[in-house]
């Protein structure tokens, strides 16, 4: 029995045991990704409790619909919720993961509004990048598709001060 990719015609069909073979490659290089992605969660925790806050990072291991942040932290009377990405010199959020933020916020955090923060954050190599979301976008619907944070950016959220 023989499997071939979509796309390939009937000569360029792949045998069974190629096939578990590209499955293996593609669950390693997952795995690869997803070490990043932890280790950047972590290294964030690092640097927030470092910087005067109290943090943990959220153990959800696979992408789902709950409003859950990748990190959550807390400093004086404010909290702060985390997307993080790792990447080399861009990386890009989408909307449905920025949803998610204040979505947490908003459902799970009784608080007043100017004491709840969406930060997205990018880890770029040794560089640390932030970007606060204002609540009024989320509100008006006015969340971009994909947000965007370049290596060169300086972002709006200062660490040291909380805003």
């Amino acid at each position: 029995m023989a499997y071939r990719k979509i796309g390939q015609n009937h000569s360029e069909a792949l045998r069974p045991r190629e096939s578990l073979m590209i499955r293996e490659v593609d669950k390693a290089e997952i795995r690869r990704w997803r070490k990043r992605g932890f280790y950047s969660e972590n290294a964030l925790v690092k640097l927030l409790i470092k910087n005067g806050y109290n943090a943990t990072r959220v153990p959800v291991s696979n992408p789902s619909l709950n409003p859950l942040p990748d990190v959550i932290a807390r400093k004086d009377s404010h909290i702060y919720a985390f997307e993080v990405k790792n990447a080399g010199y861009y990386a890009y959020f989408p909307k449905q993961q920025i949803e998610k933020l204040f979505r947490f916020l908003d459902e799970l955090i009784p608080m007043e509004k100017r004491d709840k923060h969406a930060v997205l954050a990018a880890h770029l190599g040794k560089k640390w990048v932030f970007k606060q979301i204002d609540w009024r976008d989320w509100e008006k619907n006015k969340l971009p598709e994909k947000a965007r944070i370049l290596k060169r950016d300086r972002g709006n959220f200062c660490l040291e001060k909380g805003n």
